[in-house]
């Protein structure tokens, strides 16, 4: 099962190292991490997806937890949330492709950020599912070049992931 966990940390230099050192120690696989900084400078947030059941989740979340500049874990996978990836596809194109690319591209309500003689790069931004149909549908093209964010997630509503009161 995928867990999403939510982590505000100190924005200092070292931190990811430590957090990411932490899950390679302990055998466990995150299958994507993405960071940045949050409405305050000095915080930053890592947004984590890992796999696992229960335990492993608890574990995680206990070893994270006695990190120093960890201000608050949360697991919000059973949260209400808005959650994107943001991928980037190069697309092998030709004079007899390029339009029927480029339909997909609407379609998915994606955007051509880059246009060369034998190449387009398309971002998309969504679910995991529509990332994945998309790669999919440009795959018979000639994918040359993708990448990935990772999930990022954000609680509906009212709900916040907040700095604990030191």
């Amino acid at each position: 099962m995928k867990h999403t966990v939510a982590v505000l940390v100190e924005n200092r230099p070292g931190v990811l190292t430590r957090v990411a050192g932490l899950f390679s120690r302990r055998g466990f696989n995150i299958e994507s991490l993405a960071v940045g900084i949050t409405e305050n400078p000095d915080t930053s947030r890592m947004t984590i997806v890992v796999n696992g059941d229960d335990h492993v989740l608890e574990q995680v979340m206990k070893q994270l937890n006695k990190l120093i500049d960890v201000i608050r874990v949360s697991d919000i996978s059973h949260d209400e949330t808005v959650h994107r990836e943001l991928a980037l596809i190069k697309v092998g194109v030709d004079s007899s492709t390029r339009a029927e690319v480029m339909q997909i591209v609407d379609v998915f309500r994606a955007k051509i950020v880059d246009v060369g003689v034998r190449s387009i790069v398309v971002e998309v931004t969504g679910d995991e599912s529509k990332i994945n149909a998309m790669e999919q549908l440009l795959r018979q093209f000639g994918i040359k070049e993708m990448v990935r964010t990772g999930k990022i997630a954000m609680n509906r509503g009212a709900k916040v992931v907040q700095k604990d009161k030191r």
